[in-house]
């Protein structure tokens, strides 16, 4: 498709001749006197609001595809822009006598910001945007809508550890059949586009490619993430003759269980195995320390409101009471009760919220440290990393307003951060101000002059639009309680077990090791 609303150049062209027909842009009149010669993004937004959907389903089909190739000419803009401007912070900064190995400091935080995506994807979309200045056929096709932003990445990232010389040799490789990257990968999906890519490096400079294999053995880990309906996933990246090895043990094991009749799916066994032998407990759950974020309602009157888990996230009130008080095993009958429920070494945490803002108590320390209970509020108040669109850990907590300029080792002064915010956060011409707001906000100002709010999550108790702080329950309660009962009845646990699925692309796009 050679036209493409939104370009300037076809806006231009407009105004002398229509589409032709057929074209997948093609659609009845539109009336585009009053776009300017020159249109910025607000005019083409504009134009393609404008846009009316078509009555035919052939139209449908062709717009949807005109739309999506608008959509890779946008990314591969921003592409081009992203580098552009990575040029003009670097020559700012070196005007500025910074080092030249600390130029570019903050550029993919900056990126990140503009795009609204976490700090990890801004360095990503930032090392696209360099790889593929040296692949012009790569580049091409972006630009054209024959590759989308996420396959022009898995191109860029099978060939990153080439130099840039052997980098533009696989480019051109790829595209010597035919004259354009996709008369290879034409039809191809991920799996196909990363082997030919994989193959054209390898064949290419296979010492570099295995030099990758070695480094990547150092970058195996382990990382816990929410699934739905209060489900986790506990991902490991392991070199593949140990991940085989230890996938192998627990299906061998589980068809041994199976075969003497256990109940139980394969799924099921396999990852009751998995928990029983990396804790070394039956049910995988001995002790507990639970911080619960929740109103008293929740806790004492089975009201419906939410709860959060710090570390996890929002669950349901009954799910939050269960955890909080019984288990099922579901494996033997050690350590349980007469009722069937295991016996735990609890300790609870209750965090209460006041009603209608959500705020936790305030706490506040003289010390320039934070004192770990401070750290702990901090933790629990803001979840995740303050810095908008990031969702890292927490890994430092930080003064807001630097101890340095006056700021205090006060909760309202302090945020959680993970380390790589933390750090941009200190670079030349990063400013952090507290800010009025519902809840705990911060205002961050980057070095173009931009200001992000960000605004702590809603804590349970925080009042929805058009509700009262006075409302009664869902469970017809007229008031919070404001004593701990000494004892409290558990509810009927429940015992709810999900066979794993493969994820399919979201695991390997979670997988993907970053772009530098």
């Amino acid at each position: 498709m050679e036209a493409v609303l939104g370009a300037a150049t076809v806006l231009q062209a407009e105004r002398q001749a229509p589409a032709p027909a057929g074209s997948p842009l093609s659609t009845p009149a539109l009336p585009i006197a009053s776009v300017p010669l020159s249109p910025t993004l607000a005019d083409v937004v504009a134009l393609l609001a404008r846009v009316p959907v078509p009555a035919d389903g052939p139209g449908m089909i062709d717009q949807l595809r005109g739309l999506e190739d608008l959509k890779s000419l946008a990314s591969a803009k921003q592409a081009e822009i992203t580098v552009a401007f990575d040029l003009a912070q670097r020559r700012e900064q070196a005007a500025a006598g910074l080092p030249a190995d600390q130029q570019g400091a903050g550029v993919a935080a900056q990126v990140a910001l503009a795009r609204r995506e976490s700090p990890a994807k801004g360095s990503r979309l930032l090392g696209l945007a360099r790889a593929l200045t040296g692949m012009p056929h790569t580049f091409a096709a972006f630009r054209s809508g024959r590759l989308n932003e996420w396959r022009a990445t898995l191109v860029v990232k099978e060939t990153i550890c080439l130099s840039a010389g052997d980098r533009a040799a696989v480019d051109e490789g790829l595209a010597a059949d035919t004259g354009t990257i996709t008369g290879t990968l034409d039809g191809a999906g991920d799996k196909a586009i990363i082997a030919a890519v994989r193959a054209a490096a390898y064949r290419r400079d296979p010492a570099s490619v295995a030099k990758r294999a070695s480094r990547a053995v150092g970058e195996r880990c382990v990382s816990l993430r929410p699934a739905p309906d209060t489900m986790a996933y506990l991902t490991a990246l392991l070199p593949v003759a140990q991940g085989v090895a230890a996938y192998a043990a627990l299906a061998r094991d589980a068809d041994t269980v199976r075969t003497a009749g256990d109940g139980r799916s394969r799924g099921q066994v396999m990852a009751d195995t998995l928990v029983e032998r990396l804790t070394g407990t039956p049910g995988g759950v001995s002790g507990v320390e639970i911080q619960l974020v929740m109103t008293d309602r929740t806790f004492f009157q089975a009201d419906a409101e939410p709860a959060r888990i710090p570390g996890y996230g929002v669950v349901p009130a009954a799910t939050a009471r269960e955890l909080a008080l019984t288990r099922k095993t579901g494996a033997d009958d050690a350590g349980k009760s007469e009722t069937g429920v295991q016996k735990l070494d609890l300790f609870l945490r209750r965090l209460y919220t006041t009603p209608g803002t959500g705020e936790l108590v305030a706490m506040d320390s003289k010390a320039r440290l934070f004192p770990p209970g401070l750290k702990r509020f901090l933790q629990i108040r803001d979840d995740t990393c303050r810095t908008p669109y990031c969702d890292a850990p927490i890994r430092h907590h930080d003064h807001i307003m630097s101890w340095q300029n006056g700021g205090l080792t006060t909760a309202g002064n302090g945020q959680g951060l993970c380390e790589a915010c933390n750090q941009i956060k200190e670079t030349a011409g990063w400013t952090a101000t507290p800010a009025p707001g519902p809840r705990h906000t911060v205002e961050t100002t980057t070095p173009t002059g931009h200001t992000y709010r960000s605004t702590a999550p809603p804590l349970p108790g925080t009042l929805q639009a058009g509700t009262s702080a006075a409302a009664p329950s869902s469970h017809g309660g007229t008031s919070p309680l404001r004593t701990a009962a000494s004892k409290a009845v558990p509810p009927t646990a429940r015992s709810r077990r999900r066979a794993c699925d493969a994820q399919g692309k979201e695991s390997r796009q979670h997988a993907m090791a970053g772009i530098p």
